[in-house]
């Protein structure tokens, strides 16, 4: 990985701005990709705007706290740290923050997590940002991270403010796919009209190092896990799966449940009173790599870091994406994984404890590619995000935006 050349020492490299609010996964691969521009020699600089989360680091990055954001429900709508509407206040203390970090760090990179494609709500502090940015003597180059998979909005209008946006502001989109599997214009055809600034960096995941068992406890070996990542969502998949494990193959396999920490603390007060030996019920771990390399079978939702833990480990694997709210981005990302025979998928509509023990069952029989081989996708993401940004940093400095 070649370093990027620092012209100026004293200011930062990237300046990144990640905001969860339902799950954790936008958070997660954030630090997947922190962490690869750390190895690539990068200084970082990452604002956050989600609620903490312990499990998740951003080790050698400059971190600004944002007062936390979460969202309601799967309605996404808006809530401050109290589970109140953001007043006027908090909305401009969040903006100050931001700009106050981002003119001291003076970046030669800004890189926004999924907007103007996602994130709207927080248009009333990312607006003031790329203006900034864009009216600086030096202006940095302007990138948004987007997944694989777009929701798109059932409103034109929607979709015409991102393009105009995207293009007002931002000198290129890296898509964290591999185009081979999935391309944005799938789920977001708008995307045709922004080829030139599209670039595929290929699945983003994390090295299977960076998750260690921990002392003194079991290492999951032979363990059919389930897992439903931030647990916000997520405890019809929990209630099937415990019901279904009698039915299935595996029954006499040990089964554990992470429920993640946004999971309800009485249902899982409750889960865990009623389980029967062989079933181990509790929080998400910062081992959660190596529990699931160890383990026999996988069951979780279909979001993104999941499934590309899952698939860089060739285990076998049953989904249940996460549909409510009208949500079509693990069901369309499970069903093409699940074309290329990658996994095994029970749509949430048909989520029974007997179609989960059927599925079950179809993948304990498969058999995935062997661990220490190269899938059949590309999943240098993290790593190809890195050498994107500095391809883009030691350009010409033309910028892109119209």
């Amino acid at each position: 990985m070649p370093e990027a050349r620092k012209p100026d020492e004293d200011r930062c490299d990237v300046f990144v701005y990640v905001q969860h609010l339902l799950g954790i996964g936008h958070l997660q691969r954030t630090a997947v990709l922190v962490e690869a521009l750390r190895r690539a020699g990068l200084s970082v600089w990452t604002v956050t705007g989600g609620m903490p989360v312990a499990d998740v680091r951003l080790d050698g990055s400059r971190v600004v706290q944002l007062p936390p954001g979460r969202a309601l429900d799967a309605s996404f709508s808006l809530l401050d740290e109290t589970g109140a509407p953001p007043s006027d206040a908090w909305k401009e203390k969040r903006k100050s923050l931001i700009l106050n970090a981002f003119h001291q760090a003076r970046p030669r990179c800004l890189l926004i997590e999924l907007f103007p494609f996602g994130r709207r709500q927080m248009r009333f502090e990312l607006l003031p940002l790329l203006e900034a940015a864009r009216a600086g003597p030096r202006r940095p180059k302007i990138v948004t991270s987007l997944r694989d998979i777009l929701n798109r909005p059932q409103r034109p209008e929607k979709s015409a403010w991102m393009i105009d946006t995207f293009r007002r502001f931002f000198d290129l989109a890296i898509v964290h796919s591999d185009p081979g599997v999935l391309t944005l214009e799938e789920s977001f055809p708008e995307a045709l009209a922004l080829a030139e600034r599209l670039r595929y960096s290929g699945f983003v995941v994390r090295r299977p190092a960076e998750g260690r068992a921990r002392s003194g406890v079991r290492s999951g070996d032979g363990e059919v896990l389930v897992s439903i990542g931030g647990g916000a969502v997520g405890l019809d998949l929990v209630e099937a799966a415990l019901a279904a494990r009698p039915l299935s193959v595996l029954r006499s396999s040990d089964w554990r449940f992470l429920l993640g920490p946004n999971f309800g603390q009485d249902d899982l007060a409750r889960l865990r009173r009623a389980a029967p030996p062989g079933v181990v019920i509790e929080r998400s771990r910062p081992d959660f790599p190596t529990l699931l390399a160890e383990s026999r079978l996988s069951i979780s939702q279909a979001g993104y870091n999941t499934v590309m833990e899952v698939l860089s480990l060739g285990k076998p694997a049953v989904v249940v994406p996460f549909a409510a709210g009208g949500e079509s981005e693990q069901t369309f990302r499970a069903q093409r994984l699940a074309s290329l025979g990658l996994l095994s998928l029970v749509e949430e509509r048909y989520l029974t404890p007997q179609t989960l023990a059927t599925a079950v069952d179809d993948a304990a029989s498969r058999s995935p590619h062997r661990r220490g081989t190269s899938p059949p996708i590309d999943l240098d993401g993290a790593d190809a995000t890195a050498r994107i940004l500095i391809e883009l940093m030691e350009g010409s400095g033309n910028d892109l935006v119209e």
